[in-house]
């Protein structure tokens, strides 16, 4: 026994002598300088060599057997930068924990740059974002109005519809266009006889409302009803207020749209087969229940954000802090991702998702700024309430999406991991439970609203942007910044 507890003291690792400077050159960003003295260095670098020379390799002599001094000239480099990895793992571990700042990002520095000196101090400095510092606030008792909603056969007979008309069959016509009809359509973005971007063939179906990634058309059902194939139409297009560039800001240009193609949709039956198709459906009964449910989770959904809208509403009003805006310039992906991921486990269709992502990206700096103030406060009461997630919230999230999706649970899991989602998933049900406990202790008054009526049929959405470049079309992934050195095993770094 006594063996066992020697063996472990020797390889638990003593902490590392470090003088640490932090400065603040702005909110929510440490500057941080480390200075590990050379005694320490030595002590690393005789570590390495310990178990080095044992297995070391040198010609003209048998595995562990060469002189140490020929071992050391030989395995200088090797030698160094792994000294170097890992004093620089280790030491950013201990400055991460000794530190009251909280890190809300990786640490961010060159590693190649990084010199490990013969013989001196090893001083390296890095840059990290920081959760704002601000006393939470008084968040017991809040008096809320909690809207409820009803949902009745109507509302499920107008989803169901809704539902049934992705799936209809499109047959091409010589009529002219009908509000309801599918449109293959080109597009042409031009400020005067400036061309701002081309769109190539897309299925847009006709309705009031065009919304684009950076530009909103809202005569578009009303110019375009009535073409037909082979013409073409000039409609006005509002581009966003959020743009960077001052000039085009909220300016009207013009788009000429050119009908590749018009279609009818013919809505299918619900036969056996196609209730099978659809998602193993044994009757209609059983896709009606299916639509309430996703209905229900919707209006479940808009509550609770128009109750957190309120609770957030009443706590941001006592807790100033600023926000950096280059950290919410680098957040809006990452915040659009979580509420997206947000949106399809509460049972929307990906129509309303498009409309949603590209009503955010047009406005994104405000409403990231405002996401950012919510998590930040929420995420100080869950600290402070040991509030977090388990297990089990995730396997029920995964299978909400999968519901959703009409995938395996296995597949949404592997998608959301490989992408670095499950980070974002994290954040949402933490948030959602710290809710919920503001709301278990606030006086909530309970009020009867109607299910929003139309919201679907008036407005279609694709991803387009009129200024911006074309990588930024797609839903966006959790594509997150690596701030991993290079050559470092980052499974070892410390987690922010």
């Amino acid at each position: 026994m006594s063996t066992d507890v020697e063996t472990a003291a020797d390889n638990e690792k003593k902490p590392i002598q470090l003088d640490v400077s932090v400065e603040s050159p702005q909110a929510c960003l440490r500057q941080v300088v480390v200075k590990i003295p050379q005694s320490e260095v030595e002590r690393y670098r005789e570590d390495a060599f310990s178990e080095l020379v044992p297995e070391a390799q040198v010609p003209g002599f048998r595995a562990g057997r060469a002189p140490r001094k020929l071992v050391e000239k030989q395995f200088k480099d090797r030698i160094g930068d792994q000294v170097k990895g890992a004093l620089l793992m280790d030491s950013l571990a201990q400055v991460t924990e000794q530190q009251e700042f909280s890190a809300i990002s990786e640490p961010d520095f060159d590693y190649e740059s990084i010199e490990l000196p013969d013989s001196g101090d090893f001083v390296y400095q890095f840059s990290i974002e920081v959760r704002p510092d601000f006393d939470t606030p008084k968040w017991e008792g809040l008096e809320l109005t909690k809207p409820v909603e009803d949902i009745g056969e109507a509302d499920i007979d107008e989803a169901l519809e809704r539902v049934l008309s992705r799936y209809g069959k499109s047959e091409a016509t010589d009529e002219p266009a009908e509000m309801g009809d599918t449109l293959l359509l080109t597009a042409t973005f031009k400020d005067g006889d400036n061309v701002l971007s081309t769109m190539d063939e897309e299925r847009i179906k006709l309705q009031g409302t065009l919304s684009l990634s950076d530009a909103m058309a809202p005569k578009f059902g009303e110019t375009m009803l009535g073409i037909k194939e082979g013409e073409s139409r000039d409609v006005e297009v509002v581009l966003s207020d959020g743009l960077e560039d001052e000039d085009l800001k909220g300016k009207t240009v013009t788009a000429t749209f050119v009908a590749v193609e018009v279609y009818k949709v013919q809505m299918p039956e619900l036969t056996p087969t196609f209730l099978e198709e659809l998602g193993d459906f044994e009757s209609e009964d059983e896709l009606r229940s299916f639509v309430k449910d996703s209905l229900t989770r919707q209006a479940d959904y808009r509550t609770q954000q128009a109750v957190r809208g309120e609770v957030v509403e009443k706590l941001t009003g006592s807790a100033e802090f600023e926000l950096p805006p280059n950290l919410v310039k680098r957040q809006t992906a990452r915040e659009l991702e979580r509420k997206i991921l947000e949106l399809r486990r509460s049972g929307f269709a990906e129509d309303d998702i498009r409309r949603f992502v590209n009503a955010t990206r047009q406005n994104a700096q405000a409403s990231t700024e405002a996401a950012l103030r919510e998590h930040f406060i929420l995420e100080q009461i869950a600290e402070e309430q040991e509030i977090d997630a388990d297990a089990g919230d995730f396997d029920q999230e995964v299978a909400l999406i999968a519901q959703q999706s009409d995938q395996p649970e296995r597949r949404v899991r592997a998608r959301l991991e490989k992408s670095g989602q499950m980070d974002a998933l994290r954040n949402q049900i933490v948030e959602r439970k710290v809710i919920e406990l503001i709301v278990e202790k606030a006086k909530v008054t309970e009020e009867k609203v109607d299910s929003p009526k139309g919201e679907s049929d008036d407005s279609f959405a694709v991803y387009h942007s009129v200024i911006a470049s074309a990588d930024e079309e797609a839903i966006p992934e959790a594509q997150y910044e690596d701030n991993t050195p290079k050559g470092v095993d980052d499974s070892k770094l410390p987690d922010a």
